[in-house]
């Protein structure tokens, strides 16, 4: 019996241990036209400035969702939902959801977590294909947000023009992504063209499908260099 106590005390310590990242539901966020739009909040103990909403890329269907008393969802293996609890990190909380090119549903996630943490700066980060979605928001969310960030962008980023915009945008890329609609080329040009700020990534490994999340697509292996470059941009612009 008291090994066991010991055990649980144990394990008890390490679940609340400070740092710790948690992962919550959240079904609070509702549209103006009544619409839930559901939500991973991953937190870490602090005061939260920053929050980031990540979309991921391919379908961008995320459907979180709880099944036997356990959160369950797709694309865990997607560049910023594994690295969720890189960007969590006391001072940035994040929010994982579906992949949308509608204002009101991103939106009623600002206004949730604005209500829960007063006036943080949120920005909307999209990766692969989701950075559709985060140019097509950048005109009608202008404002509204404090940035924009288009991770291993869709070629159509070349013509992306974000000199019209209040807003903030930073586009980043890893120099050896070989999948063959998100060429480096395309963001590379759109900073060069409309001096938007960039951030190029190198190493990591790549494996399976270039497009996938474990290519350099995905900025495998160095996921915390290149999460630590984005957060490090957001706050120089606080």
């Amino acid at each position: 019996m008291k090994i066991f106590s010991l055990c649980l005390l144990i394990a008890m310590s390490c679940l609340a241990r400070p740092g710790w990242a948690r992962d919550e539901l959240v079904s609070t966020a509702v549209t103006s036209g009544g619409e839930t739009v559901p939500y991973i909040l991953t937190t870490k103990d602090g005061t939260p400035a920053y929050a980031v909403i990540l979309m991921p890329g391919g379908k961008g269907v995320l459907n979180p969702r709880m099944e036997g008393g356990k959160l369950v969802f797709a694309f865990g293996g997607n560049f910023l939902i594994r690295s969720r609890e890189l960007f969590a990190d006391g001072r940035f909380v994040a929010a994982s959801t579906d992949a949308t090119s509608t204002p009101a549903r991103i939106l009623a996630i600002v206004q949730d977590l604005q209500r829960r943490y007063g006036r943080i700066a949120v920005y909307v980060v999209g990766t692969s294909r989701s950075t559709e979605a985060t140019m097509a928001l950048s005109a009608p969310l202008d404002g509204q947000v404090a940035g924009f960030v288009h991770t291993s962008s869709m070629t159509g980023i070349s013509g992306f023009d974000t000199r019209r915009f209040s807003s903030r945008h930073l586009i980043v890329w890893h120099r050896m992504d070989a999948c063959r609609v998100t060429k480096p080329s395309a963001s590379a040009g759109a900073g060069a063209s409309y001096g938007t700020a960039t951030i190029e990534m190198d190493g990591g490994t790549s494996v399976g499908d270039d497009c996938e999340g474990r290519a350099h697509h995905g900025y495998n292996g160095i996921e915390a260099e290149t999460v630590a470059r984005i957060k490090a941009w957001i706050t120089a612009g606080r």
